[in-house]
């Protein structure tokens, strides 16, 4: 067997074995998203069930309290007049982050858009199966903590989510990679990126170094002829 089989049977071993890894950071963002969905589904039902709107019960004095709100707007009830835009962004949200899913290597993104995608379905059905009707359903909201705005599980993770997303972009954490991205890489990829200089200038000289050589050599030959 060749050098150049064995380095291809090598590479296609080492391929193999790294393909598995996806499917466990998928296997990660699933197991967060539907944590996330089943506790806001089964919040939010309880709190229909049990608590009468505008009604606070009290759980520490009246700093913190269930409250159910029936809530048109996003996270926190902001943008409470924009229910079918939000409707249609969180859609795709969720688009986004399937597409996603299958190039997922670093688990720390996995977890943050497990928890974006587990929120902004919970979220969603309110939209589409909660009065008033399709896609401008209003959200349940029951937890009540002090002046900060009424909010349900959803909530906290989808902002939750995002933040941490952001804190890994900025530190320099890709989510199609293992840890953080190397200085390395980035200079390898400018150097790729921008366009060979020294190459073209050599491939500028070398038709003049070939002029300048040809005088000399027929000189020389001159020389070398007999008188």
């Amino acid at each position: 067997m060749t050098d150049e089989s064995t380095d291809s049977v090598e590479a296609t071993k080492t391929d193999e074995s790294a393909k598995p890894q996806p499917r466990r950071r998928l296997w990660l963002l699933v197991s967060v998203a539907v944590t996330v969905l089943t506790l806001d589904v089964v919040t939010k039902a309880l709190a229909v069930k049990l608590l009468t709107p505008n009604q606070p019960v009290s759980i520490i004095g009246d700093t913190v309290t269930w409250t159910l709100v029936r809530n048109p707007g996003a996270a926190f009830s902001l943008a409470a007049g924009y229910t079918l835009v939000l409707t249609v962004i969180a859609t795709g949200v969720v688009i986004g982050i399937v597409w996603m899913a299958p190039r997922l290597v670093s688990p720390w993104w996995a977890l943050g858009l497990g928890m974006i995608l587990g929120g902004a379905l919970g979220n969603l059905m309110d939209r589409f199966f909660r009065g008033p009707g399709p896609l401008q359903g209003h959200v349940i909201d029951f937890v009540s903590i002090g002046w900060w705005p009424v909010f349900n599980v959803a909530d906290p993770a989808v902002v939750g989510g995002a933040a941490l997303l952001v804190g890994l972009s900025f530190f320099g954490y890709d989510f199609d990679t293992v840890g953080k991205r190397r200085a390395d890489d980035e200079s390898a990829e400018l150097e790729k990126s921008e366009p060979d200089e020294s190459s073209a200038e050599d491939e500028k000289r070398a038709p003049a170094d070939a002029d300048v050589s040809t005088p000399k050599s027929s000189e020389s030959e001159s020389e070398n002829k007999p008188e």
